[in-house]
């Protein structure tokens, strides 16, 4: 109930702002991407990923949101499935200060966690702003719920507890085809912290089609038992620009 009365006041306070936003002109961008990969031998392993994300910029408000899956097999063993979704309102007070309300969820079937719910408001700033650079810093406080899955010892239960967010969102442009990017983010609270970074290297191929090899990273400080701390995975894509 507080994480939807959370999102609630979220929403209300971004009311306001709907009929001015309709009157202005919009900016849509975005990209979907799409890896997978097989290997055979003493062991056949299929990976494959989408994840889309879209922008929309307004002369004081933008929206941003994500989504991601993921899954993952060996010997037709399922060794990786998970879901993530995340959205964010920004209100633009100045060319370097935004204030944002975010929302976050993940599925991930491999860290013994049923959902994971994240929402939170705070402040970004645009250290670089520079027409090939890109660096901006989010932080803020936020409320975390965690259903932990049902176990041959323990029943399924809730975790919910006050945290906070940081993270940071850096590109550079190697050159007019090749641009790298860096995203960090960390969600801490009383129970557990999570920090994962993706940093990627992205190449045109031609018009809006480019090609992507990433490396994502995630860490959680308190995994359950039976759990790895730490999980990464490396990803091929092929990604389509939208705008």
């Amino acid at each position: 109930m507080k994480l939807v009365s959370l999102a609630s006041l979220a929403a209300i306070a971004a009311v306001p702002a709907l009929p001015a936003m309709a009157q202005e002109a919009d900016k849509w961008t975005g990209e979907g991407a799409f890896n997978a990969g097989f290997t055979t031998g003493n062991t056949e392993t299929r990976d494959a990923g989408v994840a889309v994300r879209v922008h929309h910029t307004g002369d004081q408000w933008t929206q941003a949101g994500e989504f991601t899956a993921d899954y993952g097999d060996t010997d037709e063993v399922a060794t990786r499935n998970r879901l993530s979704a995340s959205g964010q309102i920004d209100r633009i007070f100045s060319d370097q200060w935004n204030g944002y309300t975010r929302l976050a969820w993940e599925r991930d079937e491999f860290s013994g966690f049923e959902n994971r719910s994240f929402v939170g408001v705070g402040g970004a700033y645009k250290a670089i702003d520079a027409p090939g650079t890109k660096w901006t810093l989010e932080g803020g406080p936020g409320y975390k719920v965690d259903e932990l899955s049902a176990s041959d010892t323990a029943p399924a239960t809730k975790e919910e507890s006050f945290g906070g967010r940081l993270a940071s969102r850096f590109s550079h442009d190697l050159n007019e085809r090749v641009q790298m990017s860096d995203v960090t983010e960390i969600v801490a609270s009383d129970t557990s912290t999570q920090v994962s970074n993706s940093v990627a290297l992205t190449a045109n191929i031609m018009g809006n089609l480019s090609a992507r090899v990433s490396l994502d990273v995630r860490h959680d400080t308190d995994p359950l038992p039976g759990f790895e701390a730490t999980d990464t995975a490396t990803k091929f894509s092929l990604v389509y620009k939208i705008e």
